[in-house]
């Protein structure tokens, strides 16, 4: 009985491990993914407990102490919550609770107090409750979810190298200070603070290995998640700054870019903060539970995903005008030469502005949250892989691949190696000058020597006369 028991426990740790995981993983690719999470499966467990003990103590005081000859004393066997029966009597009890948020079957378990005590539950857990000790699908979803955790980890490593890179550069070159580049580097800024949310907040969930990662509630561990949300919202703000941006470049002819840009930044960086503030009060007072990682209150949740699926959707309507209007200007223009270069250009147009505008979100933008489905595997693989590559991707398109950035570079380039010529140039004139200037004054000096020596020799001779 004992080893049957074990087995369930040993099984129920690897699916709070893949739950746990798949937590973390959901929450991680954007609040459009964030779904009703039920990994905190170990909390459920402990509530269950202390529900337990706090019953048993009750019915104790209630009936002035358990004799032992009356029966069975109530007692909690790590998973199940059995009461005090009488001696020939059966206990009938529910399934677990966290069996049945796993199985979703609401079965009855029975033990018998018989004289040597408990007897063992009929029919077993696993049956009653059909739940499949022996199933080894937990064990490969945990293996995948983890192989999705190593490639985002991946994915945002590059992206946040790359787009410290690419800030440095566009800070680097005065004459790359214009409206465009600044909006460019804070949605660069955006998606580094982005990668780095994600980093602390997998060292907090992550921060012990074993099967309470994902209830790991650690101190003021919530602020973490309140940056970590508004880094997600910010750079979906600057995604949809870059979109409205361009959109008003193509549509209005004249228009003062520096007012345009100061309700940039409050769009970028503001609007978010606001909701975020809205979103935390609203968790403190009616959802005060954890580290702020499992969201069961749809109505509190849509505070942050409702303005996320705005910004994507608006993104998506102002791509498409974009797209439209690139093509009349193709169609209208006799410079781009032939239909087949006029198609080209306005595909490699339209894959330019993917990334940027982060159009890829509209596909599971309005998808149901249901975790049991058969698509969140699709959904994590799809968002994780193009999500945190993101970044990688804009630094490379807007900075490293951009005309304006090549020739900067290549002009200090070549500027420093035409500094470098003239250096070496001067440093060996001056040689040859400095030697020069050493040997006259030897040949003076040598001159001089031989003159006072003429001059000492003659003067013996004349005393001498």
């Amino acid at each position: 009985m004992f080893a049957h028991r074990r087995g369930i426990y040993e099984s129920l740790a690897t699916h709070l491990l893949a739950m746990g995981t798949l937590a973390v993983l959901l929450a991680v690719t954007s609040p459009v993914g964030g779904a009703h999470l039920l990994c905190d499966l170990l909390g459920v467990m402990q509530r269950a407990q202390e529900t337990c003990a706090e019953s048993l103590a009750n019915h104790s005081l209630s009936a002035g102490g358990w004799r032992p000859e009356e029966g069975c004393a109530g007692m909690w066997d790590n998973i199940s919550c059995w009461p005090p029966t009488p001696l020939g009597q059966t206990a009938t009890i529910s399934c677990p609770e966290i069996l049945q948020i796993i199985t979703g079957i609401q079965g009855t378990v029975n033990r018998n107090c018989t004289e040597k005590g408990w007897s063992p539950a009929f029919p077993p857990m696993d049956i009653a409750c059909e739940y499949n000790v022996n199933d080894t699908e937990s064990e490969d979803v945990q293996e995948y979810y983890m192989h999705l955790k190593t490639l985002y980890t991946v994915g945002y490593s590059m992206s946040l190298a790359s787009l410290s890179m690419a800030l440095i550069i566009l800070l680097s070159f005065r004459r790359l200070r214009c409206t465009r580049n600044y909006i460019h580097m804070h949605l660069f800024i955006s998606f580094i603070l982005r990668a780095m949310s994600v980093f602390i907040r997998d060292a907090v969930l992550f921060s012990v290995d074993d099967i309470d990662h994902c209830s790991v509630y650690l101190k003021d561990c919530n602020y973490v998640m309140i940056f970590f949300q508004y880094c997600i919202m910010a750079n979906y703000s600057w995604l949809l700054v870059e979109g409205l941006y361009l959109h008003t470049l193509l549509v209005v002819s004249f228009f003062s870019e520096w007012k345009y840009f100061c309700w940039y930044i409050a769009l970028g960086w503001g609007s978010p903060l606001v909701f975020i503030i809205a979103w935390s009060v609203c968790r403190h007072l009616y959802e005060n539970t954890g580290c702020w990682n499992i969201n069961s209150d749809a109505s509190v949740w849509w505070i942050i995903r409702g303005p996320v699926i705005l910004a994507i959707f608006i993104n998506f309507i102002l791509f498409v005008r974009i797209i439209r209007i690139l093509m009349k200007k193709l169609r209208t223009s006799d410079v781009w030469g032939s239909d087949f270069n006029q198609y080209k250009r306005l595909a490699r147009s339209t894959l330019l502005l993917i990334p940027l505008f982060g159009v890829h979100y509209i596909i599971f933008a309005f998808f149901p949250e249901d975790v049991s489905s058969g698509t969140v595997e699709i959904r994590l693989s799809f968002e994780l892989a193009l999500g945190s590559f993101q970044g990688f991707v804009v630094a490379i398109l807007y900075c490293f691949l951009n005309g304006e950035v090549q020739f900067e570079i290549q002009r200090k380039w070549r500027r420093y190696h035409l500094r470098k010529y003239f250096w070496l140039r001067q440093q060996k004139h001056s040689m040859v000058s400095n030697g020069g200037s050493v040997l006259t004054q030897v040949v003076q000096v040598s001159r001089s020597s031989q003159r006072e020596s003429r001059k000492s020799s003659a003067t013996p001779m004349t005393s001498l006369i």
